[in-house]
């Protein structure tokens, strides 16, 4: 017996030592990384407005606005700048709970900062409506702490801390016109020593209505004896970037734009952050509007001359960049495998997919995942609702590319008439695939909204009645974000639901694909639907 648990434990060994390293992900529709030594911009083709980058040795760590999506302050980890997977969220609920129990569409978590100082990481985060907050941790995959107040108060947005070499921290933010009825002014406050309270109430060291209306998105360092503010200033899509340099802390700062768009089709080019690479090159990463794709993150080289950054290429020699499209990488190593964030979801592992978010601060028992499945649960909805727009149980994840295909494979399994599940594409309009329990069976239903946001009704086509298990539902973008919708019983056939419908991009997001589980009455229980898979081709 002894012999034979032994041999067992043998073949248990040998075989875990020859299983491979879990394989990275990599989208069948968008990767960066062209192979060659080369990269293609966009890096993520996926809405991570505001991104901001910080380097820890060799590893790279990003985060970026999410609004009123959760969990919030997603995580990406890169080895190279281009190569991008996501690890996490730092806020897995939004601190007013009650109030971010309904979607707060365009509210919540505005453009953060990542630093990393003393071995801690720190992320400083605005909610324009409550004010500025740290959350922070000694591993990047947490635990992160529970939100800091730094400083309450309305229309404060877009904050970047700096310890600087004398032991005083600084922090500098924007302020927002609809909250705080002005904005294009940066200031700068001091901060603790522990960089978790204001201690004043800050200068004005750049006020921008003069020639660089809407500055914003300030992020503050200091390099050779120079205080620089890096800012987008000129609107998200039509906007250029600004950087100001100056000997003291609160000025006065030189002015100088170092990127605008120029002769290429990157428009904006928006806020970001400058990183360095251990071998001394530098990068700048920054987002470019593209309307119902959201914001989409892009990769420049920059150089420093006479102490002046110059971000892109300067074909005209005027130290003013535009952005590339194509370039070598910045971290030239084979070790560094291809990997993007997951979009496709087997529901296998046993957890939600990381790319998916909620539209609200959720409930536990909205979704369950399983081993092979993910059930979502029917809920009910408020009755000031008058369409999707405030329906707060959406799991829905980032448009990955501008042209891709969607299907997912479920099973609905309801329990009460007026019960539905949806396949949607979500924005400001929205259209999607709607299975509802009837009298007469499940129906399959084509809905659409125009001007979601105004509480306009759905528009309703009856499609067929189906048989609910399974049920296949399938949605094709194309360029300028165009969907077209069909469904299968067979996983082979796909019937068309005619008119395509174009996307359109939600409040300060892109346009949004998932999946959303309703009822109209109260009940002690509730009836679900089972996700085998969604994949993205």
């Amino acid at each position: 017996m002894m012999k034979r648990n032994l041999f067992v434990l043998i073949v248990i060994l040998l075989l875990a030592h020859a299983m491979p390293a879990q394989t990275p992900f990599v989208s069948r529709v968008w990767s960066a990384d062209n192979g060659d030594g080369t990269y293609t911009n966009p890096v993520l083709f996926a809405d991570y407005s505001d991104p901001d980058v910080c380097r820890v040795g060799d590893d790279y760590y990003m985060t970026a606005s999410s609004f009123n999506c959760v969990p919030g302050l997603p995580i990406l980890h890169s080895r190279d700048l281009v190569n991008w997977q996501l690890i996490g969220h730092a806020l897995p609920r939004l601190p007013q709970l009650e109030h971010y129990a309904r979607p707060q569409h365009g509210c919540g978590v505005w453009a953060p900062s990542i630093r990393y100082y003393k071995g801690e990481f720190y992320i400083y985060y605005p909610d324009p409506d409550f004010g500025i907050y740290l959350v922070k941790a000694k591993n990047i995959n947490g635990p992160w702490s529970e939100p800091i107040l730094v400083e309450g108060g309305k229309g404060l947005i877009d904050p970047c801390p700096l310890w600087d070499d004398d032991g005083n921290v600084y922090l500098v933010h924007a302020y927002a016109g609809s909250r705080a009825g002005i904005k294009s002014v940066l200031v700068i406050k001091k901060m603790n020593a522990e960089g978790t309270k204001v201690l004043d109430a800050g200068r004005l060291v750049y006020d921008g209505h003069d020639i660089d209306p809407t500055v914003e998105g300030p992020k503050l360092y200091k390099r050779n004896g120079y205080y620089y503010i890096f800012a987008p200033a000129g609107g998200v899509a039509t906007g250029w970037q600004l950087v100001l340099r100056s000997k003291n802390i609160y000025g006065p700062y030189e002015r100088r734009v170092v990127m605008d768009q120029g002769s290429t089709a990157i428009n904006g080019p928006h806020q970001g952050a400058w990183v360095d690479t251990r071998s001394g090159t530098h990068w700048f990463i920054h987002f470019q509007d593209r309307a119902a794709y959201g914001r989409i993150v892009h990769l420049q080289p920059l150089q420093w001359i006479n102490d002046w950054p110059v971000i892109g290429t300067d074909k005209d020699g005027d130290q003013k960049g535009e952005p590339v499209l194509r370039y070598q990488k910045p971290v030239q190593d084979k070790n560094i495998v291809v990997q993007t964030p997951a979009d496709s979801d087997e529901f296998n592992s046993g957890t939600i997919g990381l790319q998916w978010q909620w539209h609200a601060n959720p409930q536990a028992w909205w979704a369950f995942p399983a081993q092979g499945y993910l059930r979502i649960f029917s809920v009910q909805l408020p009755d000031s609702v008058h369409n999707l727009w405030m329906v707060p149980n959406l799991l829905l994840q980032k448009f990955p590319a501008e042209t891709f295909t969607a299907t997912a494979k479920l099973s609905f399994k309801p329990q009460l008439q007026g019960e539905q599940f949806g396949l949607v594409v979500m924005g400001l309009d929205y259209s999607g695939l709607v299975l509802t329990r009837t009298a007469g069976g499940i129906s399959l239903s084509r809905i659409t909204c125009k001007q979601a946001d105004k509480a306009s009704p759905e528009k309703t086509t009856p499609l067929a009645i189906v048989q609910p298990d399974p049920v296949y539902l399938r949605v094709q973008v194309t360029k300028g974000g165009s969907c077209s919708f069909s469904y299968s019983l067979d996983g082979k056939k796909f019937i068309d639901t005619g008119e395509p419908f174009t996307a359109r991009p939600g409040k300060w997001i892109g346009a949004k694909i998932g999946f959303f589980c309703s009822r109209t009455v109260k009940t002690n229980d509730a009836g679900y639907a089972d996700i085998d898979w969604f994949r993205i081709e």
